[in-house]
């Protein structure tokens, strides 16, 4: 980032300082690309919120279609838009038989190359650590001729994304790097309408070069693939209190508590120098029931006393151990 800021110049403008800006940006991109093993496009954006606006304003489509337990970054759309919703079923997973129901293509439109489904399926559930089969995802997807938009803010640089998706977001900061930049992977450019601007012309807005270098420095670093064994001793104290939906992973995991709620939890975890959460990032602060551990299918009393734990790439052995003795302590 150092480095970005050192050259930073308008990385559109013709001038010698811009084309050394852009030459910095576009190696950012193939750097970004080659460590998520992407072949396709990339569009750099703010954070994965933008990116889910990009795809959802711009898709080549004419339905959307999510499922019931994304991000509130693209839930919203549900509510905002009257976007259909698919559930899950009680394994967590997306209902597989609803989904190919709703990505068919409309018979009115007949088969113009717009009249397809664009369906957004998380990859990583944000409150729970649910990991979705988005193979088994892209095929029902596919098959109806629909495009696939997978949310990988929680697991891109830290498990392998899916190559099968059409279109992925990411995020930097879920990976160690700088917050405000992420991007949009796009398979191939027909699959979005050009909003004139950068970004080939897909985004609007200058460019964060500091941010895309920290962004590309922060996924060749893969502190994710050197610290999995530290988070297994912590995983084994918490498991009575953890609260399982599907297969999840380890580096996200929903504690429930006994009896005390989710936000005395917050309040006397804070205290003893823990941050965690209820609900995903951006909806924490409020004190309505999750509609995510609602589409899950989790009691009301329990989502009451559930929060969230995240594990970041400089989390130690010694932190998790500290936490598992201030939860134990808590009565």
């Amino acid at each position: 980032m150092e480095e970005g800021f050192r050259i930073w110049a308008n990385p559109s403008s013709p001038h010698a300082e811009g084309r050394k800006a852009r030459a910095a940006l576009e190696d950012a991109r193939e750097r970004i690309k080659r460590a998520l093993g992407w072949s396709g496009e990339l569009i750099f954006t703010s954070g994965a919120s933008e990116a889910a606006l990009l795809a959802f304003d711009n898709a080549t489509v004419i339905h959307e279609v999510v499922s019931a337990v994304e991000h509130d970054a693209i839930g919203q759309f549900e509510k905002n838009r009257g976007v259909p919703v698919v559930e899950v079923g009680p394994d967590g997973r997306v209902d597989l038989n609803a989904l190919s129901a709703a990505a068919a293509p409309s018979s009115i439109a007949g088969d113009d190359w717009e009249n397809r489904t664009l369906v957004a399926v998380q990859h990583v559930n944000s409150e729970t650590g649910t990991r979705q089969n988005i193979g088994l995802v892209a095929e029902v997807v596919h098959d109806q001729r629909g495009l696939l938009l997978v949310d990988c803010a929680q697991s891109a640089g830290k498990i392998e994304i899916p190559q099968l998706a059409d279109m992925v977001i990411v995020s930097a900061h879920k990976f160690g790097g700088p917050i405000g930049v992420g991007a949009l992977l796009v398979k191939d450019f027909k699959m979005l309408k050009p909003v004139g601007g950068h970004e080939r012309g897909y985004r609007r807005g200058t460019e964060n070069l500091p941010g895309a270098l920290g962004m590309a420095a922060a996924l060749e670093a893969g502190a994710w693939a050197t610290t999995p064994e530290k988070r297994v001793a912590f995983a084994v104290q918490v498991a009575g209190h953890r609260l399982t939906v599907g297969e999840p992973v380890d580096y996200i995991i929903a504690l429930t508590h006994p009896t005390i709620s989710a936000q005395a939890l917050l309040i006397r975890l804070d205290a003893m120098g823990f941050a965690v959460s209820a609900g995903s990032a951006c909806s924490s602060g409020t004190l309505k029931k999750s509609r995510v551990l609602d589409a899950f299918g989790v009691p009301d009393d329990v989502a009451a006393r559930t929060i969230r734990v995240s594990l970041g790439w400089s989390t130690t052995p010694e932190d998790l151990e500290r936490f598992a003795e201030a939860w134990a302590s808590l009565c």
